[in-house]
């Protein structure tokens, strides 16, 4: 009680020199004729919030910069399928959020990529062009000096080089014989061989412990060991290899104008046809789609998939022969040189008119992209790295290296700033800062990978595997409804299955001795209709028959549980 005493006292207290109208949050009462007018406070003191003090008030807000960095695409405007289809506008609008949701978790874990590509800055007075590799290699730390090297190697060149996917080994092919296989970070030498033939080309497969090389024959398959896994006599005099890591290819071009498609899984074939261009020594693969780039010495640019025998797309790039062809990683830009001492910028994925065009002292031999957009051009024994190539803005060289003979060969290093180039008296590793990606995703390609992880990603990879027939000039097309094929499908399936008797037009001819008579024409004429029709019907009867014993087969056969290594069972003998 006398806490409840207590309490009335404080809300008289709290009440006392106010008006009774003031009790209810009323601004003013009065009565005017007989009649009360009241005005109400319409905020209320509950609905004012104070300002949140709180010293982490929410997420930090996403740079609208790297949203754009990693974003998806346009999305799809749930609004236009409207109210007719409920389920699918909900799966739409799950579908959007998820993706809306990656772009910004991206977006956020940027952070978490602490390396960033270096560059090199020349002071005022001079340009980056005149820093020598001495020069970078006295002014970098111990590590990375390590990284620039040469190999004098003067009796079995030219050499052809080859790095792996994560840039750790490096392969070696010298046009007399000598084949070699490195870990080039470490020097630690895998294996060291002569072949006792002519080495035209060296390539890697899917891992470092494996390499393919086309000797004068035929091409032939090593281990890191140096022994020898397979002799491919299909492909023979090749001049060119290329592997195609996610589709488990082994593609080959030859001094006869012959493309091959290897299947390595499986030691099988894929296809061989030729192209009727020539000799095919300038190719080059497209990162993006798979489609194999060949240039001619018409100076056209074609490009190949194994699903058709005709070129997919070709272009004419240079009124003279193709010298040199390379397409960046990313797929969207191809570089060509030609004898006419011009390199040209093409759009890779729109090949309209040429992007950008530079002349070039002398005649290109070798172009190749690094990870971040550089492009290196081997003329001769001088070797030049360009900046901007796709904007307009290579007006000087960012770097130029003079080596002590002719060039054969080169590429970048994966995830380094290294340029490989390979001579006709050995190899050169040039330091190129900012060509390399410095973040490397562990998951696709990881330099410091272990034993253990090295044969789990082999495993997980070759059950990844893509589909010869996948491969496409556009590989969004895989994605799309094949809409004339599918109706012409659905059109055969009802025609078989809603069968009508055929009009049959018969006119009887005339005959002598009372037997052209009315009666006796129209018998005739319709004995030969039912013929014809009993006929019709059961030929159809029996293909709409045929029909659904195969689409019952098709339907037992995809009602079973398809496994990734079906592939390897033997197939049934029909």
């Amino acid at each position: 009680m006398e806490m409840a005493s207590a309490v009335t006292e404080k809300k008289k207290k709290r009440m006392r020199g106010k008006k009774p109208w003031q009790k209810r949050n009323i601004l003013q009462s009065e009565v005017k004729d007989g009649v009360r007018i009241t005005e109400y406070n319409s905020i209320s003191l509950r609905e004012i919030k104070k300002p949140s003090t709180h010293i982490y008030p929410g997420r930090k807000v996403i740079d609208p910069k790297l949203l754009q960095k990693y974003s998806k695409g346009e999305g799809v405007e749930v609004k236009s399928i409207g109210y007719k289809n409920k389920y699918l506008a909900h799966k739409l609008k799950e579908k959007e959020k998820a993706f809306q949701e990656a772009e910004a978790a991206a977006a956020r874990a940027e952070i978490l990529l602490t390396e960033t590509s270096g560059q090199l800055l020349a002071e005022d007075d001079s340009y980056t062009s005149h820093i020598t590799q001495r020069d970078i290699r006295d002014a970098v730390d111990i590590t990375s000096a390590a990284k620039s090297f040469d190999l004098n190697l003067n009796q079995f060149g030219p050499y052809k080089m080859r790095f792996t996917r994560n840039g750790r080994h490096l392969v070696l092919g010298g046009r007399k014989g000598h084949l070699a296989a490195m870990d080039w970070v470490t020097k630690k030498l895998h294996c060291e061989i002569n072949v006792m033939e002519s080495l035209h080309d060296v390539c890697w497969l899917h891992t470092e412990t494996m390499m393919a090389a086309a000797q004068k024959q035929w091409v032939y398959i090593y281990d890191n060991q140096g022994i020898e896994l397979h002799c491919l006599k299909r492909m023979d005099r090749v001049l060119k290899l290329e592997f195609l890591p996610y589709h488990f290819l082994l593609c080959a071009a030859n001094e006869t104008g012959y493309l091959t498609w290897l299947d390595i899984t499986l030691g099988k074939e894929v296809i061989r046809f030729p192209t009727l261009k020539g000799r095919l020594e300038i190719v080059c693969q497209n990162p993006y789609n798979a489609v194999l780039c060949c240039g001619h010495s018409n100076g056209t640019v074609s490009m190949w998939t194994p699903n058709s025998r005709e070129p997919v797309a070709s272009i004419l790039c240079h009124p003279h022969p193709i010298k040199a062809i390379d397409i960046d990683p990313t797929g969207r830009y191809m570089a060509t040189a030609g004898l006419d001492r011009v390199l040209k910028i093409w759009d890779a994925r729109n090949l309209g008119e040429c992007l950008q065009s530079y002349s070039v002292g002398s005649g290109a031999s070798s172009v190749k992209f690094s990870q971040k957009g550089l492009l290196a051009l081997a003329m001769g024994n001088v070797v030049e790295v360009y900046r901007n190539v796709t904007n307009g803005g290579a007006s000087e060289p960012y770097m130029r290296h003079k080596s002590g003979s002719t060039i054969r060969d080169m590429q970048f290093c994966p995830y380094e700033d290294i340029l490989g180039i390979s001579t006709y008296h050995g190899y050169s590793s040039l330091i190129i800062p900012g060509a390399g990606e410095p973040n490397f995703d562990a998951l696709e390609a990881n330099p410091y990978i272990s034993l253990s992880a090295r044969k789990e990603s082999e495993v997980k990879a070759l059950l990844s595997k893509v589909p010869a027939e996948l491969i496409t000039l556009d590989p969004h097309s895989i994605s799309q409804v094949d809409t004339p094929r599918l109706q012409e499908k659905l059109d055969a399936k009802i025609s078989l299955l809603h069968i009508r008797k055929p009009k049959i037009d018969f006119t009887p001819r005339y005959r002598m001795k009372g037997k052209s008579g009315s009666a006796q024409k129209f018998k005739r004429k319709q004995k030969v209709k039912e013929d014809k029709q009993r006929e019709f019907l059961q030929a159809a009867i029996l293909q709409r028959d045929q029909f659904m014993e195969e689409d019952k087969k098709n339907k037992k056969e995809k009602s079973k549980p398809v496994e990734i290594l079906d592939r390897f069972k033997p197939k049934k003998k029909s």
